[in-house]
């Protein structure tokens, strides 16, 4: 018995000494490094509600979070699988502001393969308005940006700025739906991760949706 235990020991595989996820090691460093500037900026709380275990975020486990939560026109940050998956609450007049911008837009209806499943194929890129749940991560080199969500003029931002995301490695904007701005470096729209909300609507469940299930 103990020369199995030893056998199957020896083959286990120790998801604690996996080597880091590089696309995690550089959205963590590029966020310590303007962390000071989004801080100035508006606050956005990092929240683990769901806290499961490293195994279980190495596998890709779900995480919850508790949507009712969050007042509108804020914005939560989780980790799910090494990435920072972005939770906004907008408001009505920023969900406005969404109507005008196509024509500024490289890919307004998300039509390029890859990041927006079929339920965020919309103009909110949301299964519910209100709501963006988005990867934190620019589609250009993979730094993450910083959230600008208030309208107006700011450091590297146009002066007809309506709220969304600025990446300072090298300009990339984004709107409040996440879709990339046109002569931008980045090549496609932020990524929408796989999620649901609860029955009661109160809870988001990022890393399942009706094709991912847990």
């Amino acid at each position: 018995m103990s020369q199995d235990k030893s056998q199957h020991d020896a083959g286990a595989v120790d998801l604690n000494n996996l080597p880091p996820d590089p696309s995690r090691r550089l959205w963590v460093t590029t966020a310590c490094a303007v962390g000071g500037v989004a801080g100035v900026a508006t606050a956005v709380p990092f929240v683990g509600s769901f806290a499961p275990s490293e195994k279980a975020k190495a596998a890709g486990a779900p995480v919850e979070l508790d949507v009712a939560s969050i007042p509108p026109g804020e914005m939560r940050t989780v980790e799910w699988r090494g990435k920072p998956v972005w939770v906004l609450h907008r408001t009505p007049a920023q969900l406005e502001t969404l109507k005008g911008l196509d024509g500024e837009l490289a890919d307004p209806n998300s039509d390029r393969p890859g990041y927006t499943p079929a339920y965020a194929k919309n103009e909110y890129r949301s299964r519910k308005p209100e709501y963006l749940v988005a990867v934190g991560i620019c589609t250009h080199l993979g730094c993450s940006p910083t959230p600008e969500l208030a309208a107006g003029p700011g450091p590297g931002l146009p002066a007809d700025w309506e709220g969304g995301f600025f990446c300072p490695c090298h300009g990339s904007a984004f709107d409040l739906a996440g879709r990339v701005y046109k002569n931008k470096p980045a090549p496609d729209n932020l990524e929408v991760p796989p999620y649901q909300f609860s029955a009661d609507g109160s809870r988001v469940i990022i890393g399942v949706d009706d094709e991912n299930q847990a």
